[in-house]
């Protein structure tokens, strides 16, 4: 149940930032640093609802990235104006604009959601997390 509690908090603590990037940063923070905690926060969502996944330690990170990358391309086919979506709040989740920096940004942001996938699933540091591990 610890792994789930760090993986929400870590989840709030990144929408709060996203929150903040979106509504008052500007230039190299809003549209790159948020696109690279974006795959970040997705990640930690899943692992909040999901602590344990039964797939290989690879697949999870590759799903997200997969899945951002598809919005970004939603994008490029002009989705949000194609389905008459006219939100503000579900264009700017949705977005609007297709970028290729975009593709690069969740190509860092899924790096340490790897990173992360791979410690947990290492047989020494499993227990750390399920409080298993005895010092």
């Amino acid at each position: 149940m610890r792994k789930r509690h760090i993986y929400a908090i870590a989840s709030v603590i990144l929408l709060i930032i996203e929150i903040l990037i979106g509504l008052y940063a500007h230039g190299w923070i809003r549209n790159y640093l948020g696109d690279v905690l974006v795959v970040i926060l997705l990640y930690t969502l899943f692992r909040t609802v999901l602590p344990e996944w039964p797939g290989k330690w690879y697949v999870l990170p590759t799903v997200i990235l997969l899945f951002a990358f598809a919005v970004e391309f939603l994008q490029l086919w002009g989705f949000c104006d194609r389905f008459g979506i006219t939100n503000r709040l579900l264009r700017i989740i949705i977005g609007t604009g297709f970028s290729i920096a975009d593709l690069l940004c969740y190509a860092v942001g899924i790096i340490p959601c790897y990173i992360t996938e791979r410690f947990m699933t290492n047989a020494n540091c499993r227990g750390v997390f399920n409080n298993e591990h005895k010092q």
